[in-house]
């Protein structure tokens, strides 16, 4: 029997978890029904009635629609069982300085990095190359005005906050009652900054997994 029939004469729904259990990113439904020689439709059933099944089961993991594919991830309620086991001083997290950058990025996308440093306020180059280098954030063109150079989010950000795209970020205006002032402040000019300064923001101490 060829590989193409063997795969062909696998049962669907054994073969979509064998396939899921292997990626390092989400998988499309596309890209799946390609694989197992199945139609879209078929295949965007079976990962429904599998994502049901996992969740009526109580079982610990689930399999969610994020960032256009699909992928196991831990259940919520199971939480404090997998920080205990990965967060060992192993992982590697964001300071309070990148989380705040990656949020006026992923709210006011494109934005360039002078913009981005005068709604925070301080200098920000070190930390959006960091943004840059953990795969969060990518270059998305350049300003027309000036030619400076525009950032955006990327997929893998929103398979790390679980997102399946920018419309589910949650409303801004709420947390942030004064957003018309700063808005207006922002405008009036961007400030001028060191570029070899450090952000007087970083704090190795106040971290953040993501």
């Amino acid at each position: 029997m060829s590989d193409a029939s063997a795969v062909a004469a696998l049962e669907l729904k054994p073969a979509l978890e064998a396939v899921l259990m292997v990626v390092d990113e989400p998988a499309t439904e596309a890209h799946l029904a390609k694989v197992l020689e199945r139609t879209p439709r078929e295949v965007a059933t079976a990962l429904r009635e599998l994502a049901e099944e996992y969740t009526a089961a109580g079982r610990g993991f689930e399999l969610r629609l994020v960032a256009g594919g699909w992928r196991f991830y831990s259940r919520a309620e199971c939480a404090a069982a997998v920080e205990a086991f990965v967060l060992d001083g192993q992982q590697a997290r964001l300071t309070q300085a990148a989380l705040e950058t990656l949020a006026v990025v992923a709210y006011r996308q494109p934005v360039s990095r002078s913009r981005v440093s005068a709604v925070r306020g301080v200098n920000c180059d070190g930390v959006m190359r960091t943004l840059l280098q953990r795969g969060l954030v990518e270059e998305a063109g350049t300003e027309p005005e000036t030619g400076a150079i525009l950032y955006r989010t990327t997929n893998h950000f929103l398979e790390r906050m679980g997102l399946r795209g920018l419309d589910e970020l949650p409303e801004l205006a709420p947390f942030l009652p004064e957003a018309d002032a700063i808005e207006a402040e922002t405008q009036e000019g961007v400030p001028s900054f060191d570029p070899d300064a450090p952000d007087p923001d970083v704090d190795d101490d106040k971290t953040t997994e993501l």
